[in-house]
């Protein structure tokens, strides 16, 4: 005599995803959580990362510099020796100085630590909106609504040289990674200038119209690409090849107002340098660099001055008009090993030696897990079966229904369902309830029987219905009630798709018509 077959568990049914799966890129940067948000006295209108651990974050806003520590994200120290609104404050590459320029004109170097003032150049005969330190660390870089750049000594605190060209206010400034002797400046003039500060009265050695206000610029990693911010797009620039323009990427409503290039953000499978960009828009836009597309966005409550992500990729930091900073910290910043911006290897902690003097020595190995080569000899464990699994097992149908439907899962219902109509249980299943046992079925009907991936099961379902309980349709409010609504769900239904069908017979002669002009 033949055992009987093991009963198989019921396969729920599966559909594609309603909408586009999120990408590793997007969950990296979705990992920026748990904002701390900070209110300053004025604007937020620059944000600067320190490149020695822990990655102290600099934020100018109104007559101060605040620097935020980087672990814990505390105020550490504040500099308020500025008569009016400060701008610009930047980090030296050691983190030892600070630089601002401020409303009056004057370039201020302090000690990052003590605070203390060490240099004021003061030959600027407007606001200074641009300072940043050389890689060299001995020389000062700024740029004023005087129309000049000037270059500084911090040794002799003076003035270097003198750079003449631009027509209207500079408001942007960087370095190339590649040769500290190459600066980039833009202004409101539209024009960005690219000067070499050992030729001083040479005049700038290439110039990039942007098009409009250049409010921000950065340099690629290797320092042949330069991106220049203003009005709503960016432009990227090939300076090997004269200045050419590469990309105008316009993907914003209002006028960029920072942007910042990470060499190694984005997820560990594709880390890569990404271009991040903030706008009056309120959104921050992160693009990847090899066919220039925006892979992720946020949105901020508020108009975007500044943002800056430290060096680790651990902390974003946005600064907005309203005066309010966000800091996001990741929950899995990159770990640097090697160059300036390291951060200290930890001392091992010290393991005892295992003897036989220790009675952890007598219960080694329970613990250990079977390598790859081991056989393993899996265990015989019983199926555990869910509520309607053992009720179909049982033959039980009406029961098994009652189950399905109490878990509120449609794909569960709809597969028991099909499994009953595959069996013949169905007439079963549905006849002989009262009204509390119609109730559940019912909602379920209003609920799906507008989905298209459900419709055919519950229009089938409803027919089935109304068949066997018409004879007793007016003895129960509840259920009355439930078929009213059942029946206006349909017409709602009903009158959608004729809307929609009208529609598509107004479009296709528009559509036809502009196909025939596209192929002539």
């Amino acid at each position: 005599m033949e055992e009987p077959a093991e009963y198989q568990k019921l396969d729920v049914k599966t559909y594609p995803a309603r909408s586009i799966r999120e990408t590793a890129e997007g969950r990296f940067w979705r990992r920026f959580k748990q904002p701390q948000v900070a209110k300053q006295f004025g604007p937020a209108t620059h944000i600067d990362f320190c490149d020695i651990y822990p990655y102290n974050c600099a934020v100018t806003a109104s007559t101060r510099v605040i620097v935020y520590n980087g672990h814990t994200r505390q105020v550490g120290r504040t500099f308020s020796r500025f008569k009016d609104t400060a701008y610009s404050g930047c980090f030296r590459s050691d983190g030892r100085l600070l630089v601002a320029g401020g409303q009056d004109g004057v370039v201020q170097v302090f000690d990052a630590n003590s605070r203390g003032l060490l240099r004021q150049f003061k030959s600027h005969k407007r606001p200074t909106h641009v300072a940043r330190f050389s890689p060299s660390k001995l020389h000062v870089l700024s740029g004023s609504d005087d129309v000049t750049v000037r270059l500084w000594d911090i040794t002799q605190g003076m003035q270097l040289s003198r750079f003449d060209g631009h027509e209207d206010y500079v408001r942007a400034g960087a370095v190339s990674p590649a040769n500290m002797e190459t600066w980039a400046t833009g202004g409101y003039d539209h024009v960005c200038k690219l000067w070499d500060v050992r030729d001083p009265k040479g005049g700038a050695m290439m110039n990039m119209d942007h098009g409009a206000p250049v409010e921000d610029l950065a340099f690629f990693p290797s320092g042949s690409l330069v991106v220049t911010a203003g009005g709503n797009q960016l432009c990227v620039w090939d300076l090997v090849g004269g200045g050419r323009l590469l990309k105008k990427l316009t993907n914003f409503q209002k006028t960029v107002t920072a942007v910042r290039l990470s060499p190694m953000a984005g997820p560990e499978s594709s880390a890569a340098p990404r271009l991040l960009a903030g706008s009056l828009d309120g959104h921050v836009k992160v693009i990847e660099l090899d066919d220039f597309k925006v892979t992720h966005a946020s949105r901020y409550p508020s108009p975007i001055l500044s943002l800056g992500l430290s060096p680790d990729c651990g902390t974003l930091a946005v600064g907005m008009a309203d005066g309010t900073v966000s800091m996001r910290r990741h929950d899995r910043p990159r770990a640097i090993t090697v160059g300036p911006s390291a951060a200290p290897q930890r001392r091992r902690k010290y393991t005892p030696r295992l003897t036989a003097a220790n009675f952890r020595f007598f219960i080694r190995g329970q613990n250990e897990r079977a390598a790859a080569s081991d056989h393993m000899v899996a265990a015989q464990r019983r199926a555990r079966l869910t509520p309607y699994d053992r009720l179909l097992k049982q033959f039980r149908h009406r029961d098994a229904l009652t189950a399905a439907l109490a878990t509120k899962h449609a794909e569960v219902v709809a597969s028991v369902l099909e499994e009953l109509a595959a069996r013949g249980g169905l007439d079963q299943a549905l006849g002989g309830r009262d009204a509390a046992g119609l109730l559940p079925l019912l909602r379920f009907l209003i609920k799906y029987i507008g989905q298209p991936r459900h419709s055919k099961l519950c229009c089938h379902v409803a027919h089935r219905l109304l068949d066997s309980y018409a004879s007793v349709v007016g003895l129960s409010p509840e259920v009355d009630g439930r078929l009213v609504a059942l029946k206006d769900r349909l017409a709602e239904e009903l009158r959608v798709s004729s809307a929609l069908m009208e529609l598509q017979g107004a479009l296709e002669p528009l559509l036809a018509a502009s196909l025939a002009g596209t192929l002539q």
